[in-house]
């Protein structure tokens, strides 16, 4: 009697199971990604408005107090965003050293474009401008992202 050898592996029965069982894992967990992906642009996006317009108060604040040189027009808001980088001269200083807001202007992690300096990547609010409709203009009061995408919570970027 001739035995018949012991035959190893899987059927095909088998292996279309675990391929399915693969893809619906992987089409489950791939929008749960894509989500957790823009929760973190969502939070690095609140954190560096955060962040540039604690300096933009800051440089109010500083004007206000006397320790920047204005002129009695204007508002006391920066001219631009590098200004609060490149910092201004402390007034009240005997040495003359200069006060920095920010050391670096943070990108606006939603804009499409980042390309060219990442104080072009904001969407900026003068003064005299409505809070409606943000327009540029001698100074900068606000700045916003230019994104046209809507967040997790539904709200446009541009509107945080």
């Amino acid at each position: 009697m001739k035995r018949q050898p012991f035959q190893t592996g899987f059927t095909l029965i088998e292996m279309v199971v675990t391929v399915a069982l693969v893809a619906i894992i992987a089409s489950v967990v791939t929008p749960i990604a894509h989500m957790q992906i823009q929760r973190q642009k969502e939070r690095d996006l609140k954190a560096a408005l955060r962040e540039i317009r604690a300096a933009i108060d800051a440089y109010k604040q500083a004007g206000d107090e006397g320790r920047i040189a204005r002129s009695a027009e204007s508002t006391g808001y920066p001219e631009s965003l590098d200004e609060l980088v490149k910092g201004v001269t402390d007034m009240r200083d005997p040495k003359g050293r200069k006060i920095f807001f920010l050391r670096r202007i943070p990108r606006d992690p939603m804009s499409p474009t980042s390309q060219g300096p990442a104080g072009d990547d904001w969407g900026k609010r003068s003064y005299a401008s409505e809070p409606d409709d943000p327009q540029e203009g001698d100074d900068i009061y606000d700045v916003h992202s230019r994104s046209n995408g809507n967040g997790l919570n539904g709200i446009p970027y541009h509107k945080w």
